[in-house]
């Protein structure tokens, strides 16, 4: 019987079907296995296989008495992973949350419960780990481990703290909760501070717990070294009570003081006004953070007629009694020049170089300056560091304003000597008296003394780096003496006198640049200076920045800055057991001191 026509049909319909289905198969097969099989083990591998990270405990910050600035707090992130959840858990959620010490309410949200009952599938949960205390202490968490509740895991990390709060904020500097370091000590030293992260390569079974006996590779992480910082917290203490001092009678815009030890440029203290609290540094605001030591620029005014002296008397153009007339507004250059001079505070006759220094004769200055020349002067400036980075290891720092002779106009000599036409750092101006203090030798600046580790054992060293030799030890001890005037009754700095010891410094007051012109009503007080003079073991300088004192009168260095330099200095009397000084006055020893052989 012949087949019908449709029949024939349906067949080949059907065979086609199968041949397209089962070449469907095949080819996908094919593109499986031949193509795509790398990309799917891949994806395979990268479910079953995890890296595990193990985050390093960061390097504690010691003061050179080893007392804690900086500590790495251990704690546990303690949280429920809800695909894990038993029905034999519901009934520990009372004990989980009496030893959180967190409502009951809050574990049965965490647990995602609904009317009491937990979904059908609990793997439904999204998220999947919901956190049940972010901060707990480590041994706090032993108990609720001891309970084996598989669903309830701890995360181990690190909480940055400083246990002296604002003491040393600005060289400690802080981290953010990012585990980034921000500013000074932190963040210039992170690299020995932060030590290695280590990781684990390890296969994840059910319930996505780590299955230890299949583990690929395992790298123990190192944590970080300790700081030794040359700080010392008494007298970084004694600092910040004093800067609390003139911010409450000078009500000032700003204020730094910074102590050090003259030969081998430690700092032994250094703060800033405003300042802030590491522990909180998301409430304070760029202008608290900022380390005005290092940042800050002004005209260090009257006490920059240090270097005018020092280079005179090293270079021999002039001696201790050499006479220079102060009363004359005008002075005639070599080429006729007549050059209009500053004022003094005061009218003022013939004065000796030392007069000039110990009156601080701005007129007198000008005339140091003219007697060395407008290039041999802007060299000196240099010799003493001004124009360039101190080194200290802190961050951004300013390198302060010193433009070459090529770009003066025919006042800038007779006012670069007296502090004007130049700007310069606290760190700048202070490290200038340190090495008149020390003999002559320009130091770097130092704030850490060596890195540990956890044993105490000295990893690296940091030892005193001199710069350059500046001047004599002749020179240095001459102009000592001359500065020891200005702080005695006879002189601008005798507020800064400390009795029983012999004092050397110079005050400075200088006119703030407001709009571009000299401001009369905003002035910046300094005093910067060391003692005992005949035998310097501490350089303070104390900066005031638009200080307003009581009275209504203008914030001179002598009345905003001298005073704090007596009391720092009071202070660290006993701290440091420095002895008395002879009675006698700097300023008759000059003759003396002209008679010794001054070494080079």
């Amino acid at each position: 019987m012949a087949s019908r026509p449709g029949t024939k049909f349906r067949f080949w319909i059907l065979a086609l079907f199968f041949l397209c289905g089962y070449g469907a198969i095949g080819f996908r097969l094919v593109e499986l296995h031949a193509f795509k099989s790398p990309e799917f083990v891949d994806e395979l591998e990268n479910s079953r296989f995890r890296v595990l990270r193990d985050m390093p405990r960061r390097g504690d910050i010691f003061d050179i008495n080893g007392e804690i600035l900086a500590t790495s707090h251990i704690f546990l992130e303690v949280g429920v992973d809800r695909h894990e959840i038993q029905k034999a858990d519901l009934a520990r959620i009372p004990d989980i949350a009496k030893n959180l010490d967190i409502p009951v309410s809050h574990v049965r949200e965490a647990f995602g419960l609904s009317n009491g009952r937990l979904p059908a599938d609990v793997k439904s949960l999204s998220p999947r780990w919901k956190l049940l205390k972010r901060r707990v202490e480590p041994r706090s968490f032993e108990p609720l481990r001891a309970m084996g509740i598989r669903c309830v895991t701890s995360t181990k990390s690190y909480e940055r703290e400083y246990p002296q709060g604002d003491l040393a904020s600005h060289v400690i500097g802080f981290v953010r909760k990012d585990g980034q370091a921000a500013m000074g000590v932190e963040r210039e030293f992170d690299y020995y501070l932060s030590g290695e992260e280590g990781w684990t390569e390890t296969e994840i079974g059910a319930g996505r717990r780590e299955m230890a006996q299949f583990r690929r590779r395992q790298v123990t992480s190192t944590d970080g070294l300790n700081v030794v910082l040359t700080i010392d917290s008494y007298v970084q203490d004694v600092v910040q009570k004093e800067l609390k001092e003139i911010v409450k009678n000078f009500d000032p815009k700003a204020a730094t003081i910074i102590v050090s030890d003259p030969y081998t440029g430690e700092l032994l203290g250094l703060a800033n006004y405003p300042s802030f609290d590491p522990n909180a540094y998301s409430q304070s605001n760029d202008e608290s953070r900022k380390n005005r030591a290092l940042t800050d620029i002004l005209e260090p005014g009257s006490t920059f007629k240090i270097v005018a002296a020092t280079a005179a008397l090293e270079e021999r153009v002039v001696s201790v009694d050499t006479e220079i007339d102060c009363a004359e507004p005008i002075a005639v250059m070599p080429d006729g020049y007549r050059v209009r001079l500053p004022k003094d505070d005061h009218p003022m006759g013939i004065l000796s170089v030392g007069e000039v220094i110990s009156k601080s004769s701005n007129r007198g200055a000008a005339h140091l300056g003219f007697k060395l020349g407008g290039q041999n002067f802007y060299d000196w400036v240099e010799r003493y560091g001004f124009g360039d980075y101190s080194g200290l290891d802190l961050g951004v720092e300013s390198r302060g304003i010193l433009n070459p002779p090529n770009k003066w106009d025919r006042l800038t000599l007779s006012r670069m000597t007296m502090g004007h036409s130049i700007a310069a750092t606290p760190i700048q101006i202070h490290m200038a008296t340190s090495t008149l203090a020390n003999g002559g030798v320009l130091m770097t600046p130092r704030v850490v003394a060596a890195i540990t580790n956890y044993e105490g054992d000295t990893v690296v060293e940091f030892g005193p780096v001199p710069k350059r030799k500046v001047f004599s030890r002749g020179t240095a001890r001459t102009v000592a003496a001359l500065l020891e005037e200005a702080a005695s009754e006879r002189g601008t700095a005798r507020r800064a006198m400390v009795e029983g010891y012999r004092v050397a410094g110079k005050t400075g007051t200088t006119q703030k640049i407001i709009d571009g012109r000299y401001s009369s009503r905003e002035h910046v007080g300094s005093f910067t200076g060391f003692f005992p003079a005949n035998n310097p073991q501490v350089v303070i300088t104390v900066i005031v920045d638009n200080g307003r004192p009581a009275t209504g009168g203008l914030g001179y260095g002598g009345i905003v800055a001298a005073p704090s330099f007596r009391e720092i200095a009071k202070k660290l009397i006993p701290h440091y057991a420095i002895t008395p000084s002879p009675k006698a006055t700097g300023y008759a020893q000059h003759e003396t001191l002209n008679r010794e052989t001054g070494d080079n």
